[in-house]
């Protein structure tokens, strides 16, 4: 199956390309992906763990931001026929969070790679609702060895 040109939607495959499991996915849709670029989406839903009165929280908005990057790292590995690492947040700096998006909003995430050296990745990540920027992020994100 050649996902390069698709929208990737699928419950299950997305789950599988991610080390993170229900309660705790943020991202429901990969929609583009390079070698050094993905887009990642997230539909909010009411009993998302970071929804508070009906708004998508700050924390949700960070760990939105790393999973797009981990479902950009799972996908690379899944075209290798390879399982994806487990990894973490190392470093965030400079995040900016300009508005809370609400539930049923749809998320669309562009994760920059940066830097990719010897499992540690500096990214910059952008949030976007409605067209508009919402949220922004470099990170330094470890994996760890398989």
């Amino acid at each position: 199956m050649d996902f390069f040109n698709k929208n990737i939607t699928d419950w299950e495959l997305i789950i599988s390309l991610i080390p993170q499991k229900p309660p705790f996915v943020m991202v429901d849709k990969l929609l583009h992906y390079e070698e050094k670029t993905a887009v990642a989406g997230l539909t909010i839903a009411q009993d998302n763990i970071f929804v508070e009165n009906g708004a998508f929280t700050e924390a949700g908005q960070i760990e939105h931001m790393a999973q797009a990057l981990a479902l950009h790292s799972g996908y690379k590995y899944f075209l290798r026929n390879e399982k994806p690492p487990l990894g973490f947040i190392g470093a965030i700096k400079k995040a900016e969070i300009f508005a809370l998006p609400f539930v049923d909003n749809e998320l669309i995430t562009t994760v920059e790679i940066i830097h990719d050296i010897m499992g540690l990745t500096m990214i910059r990540a952008e949030i976007r609702c409605d067209g508009q920027c919402i949220a922004t992020a470099d990170m330094k994100t470890i994996l760890l060895a398989t």
